[in-house]
């Protein structure tokens, strides 16, 4: 988490080039296995980060000595945020969600972090991805000059819109999925020891379960599949060849 934040903060004063952070969960690791558009998104320019303990472990489990820790998307917008409040070369805008819901955020953000410079948010209609959109949504950020833009969309969405954002403006920019909601107060956020124990996703469900019974049940089983299917790989191809 430490490396994530510093590396975007960075990124939003200048020190490093612009680039798109990625949150990747089981889902999102699922999805570019099934969607070659996705699947070369994550393998592109920008920097993906672990979030959800099930991809942390098994990167763990497959780093050697290295030791990767979980980056959870909604941890790292307000761990950013917080460090960045004293800061005013660092200018946030807010993509995503419903109009209502972008002005508690707002509200709560400069209710905890008063110093933090936000230089605007802009509430997509919600549609699919096409020219049109990303025009309309980029006109929106544009005169806004922010240094770093967060988009909660959920994914795969918000990745892409995120890699739009990296190419087109030159503004670091981050996919952050629920953040908005938890921090806005109009989805209720995981207890701590919940999302330490790697039972998020069930919390998520009970809350949201038609909405969310597809990602996570459909989802997870298909993550397991890609993980026991590439740990046998190096074995299939010995016994092929």
């Amino acid at each position: 988490m430490t490396h994530a934040v510093e590396r975007l903060l960075a990124s939003g004063r200048g020190d490093r080039p612009p680039e798109e952070f990625r949150l990747a969960n089981a889902y999102c690791v699922a999805l570019a296995n099934t969607e070659d558009s996705y699947g070369t998104l994550l393998r592109g320019q920008g920097v993906n980060f672990p979030d959800g303990q099930p991809v942390a472990l098994v990167l763990k489990a497959s780093a050697g000595s290295a030791s990767p820790q979980r980056v959870r998307g909604p941890s790292f917008f307000q761990a950013a945020l917080q460090q960045s409040e004293t800061d005013p070369s660092i200018r946030h805008f807010f993509v995503g969600s419903t109009d209502a819901t972008l002005t508690k955020l707002l509200d709560e953000v400069k209710r905890r972090h008063p110093n933090l410079t936000i230089a605007g948010s802009y509430s997509p209609p919600f549609a699919p991805l096409s020219p049109t959109y990303m025009e309309d949504l980029l006109a929106h950020i544009r005169p806004a000059e922010p240094s770093i833009v967060w988009v909660g969309m959920g994914t795969p969405k918000q990745d892409f819109v995120s890699a739009a954002i990296v190419e087109h403006l030159g503004i670091s920019s981050a996919g952050v999925g629920a953040a908005f909601d938890f921090v806005a107060g109009t989805v209720r956020e995981a207890p701590l020891w919940v999302q330490r124990s790697g039972t998020e996703w069930i919390y998520r469900l009970v809350q949201e379960p038609q909405r969310l019974w597809k990602r996570y049940l459909i989802g997870n089983a298909q993550f397991v599949h890609y993980v026991v299917k590439h740990a046998l790989l190096p074995e299939r191809q010995a016994v092929e060849a």
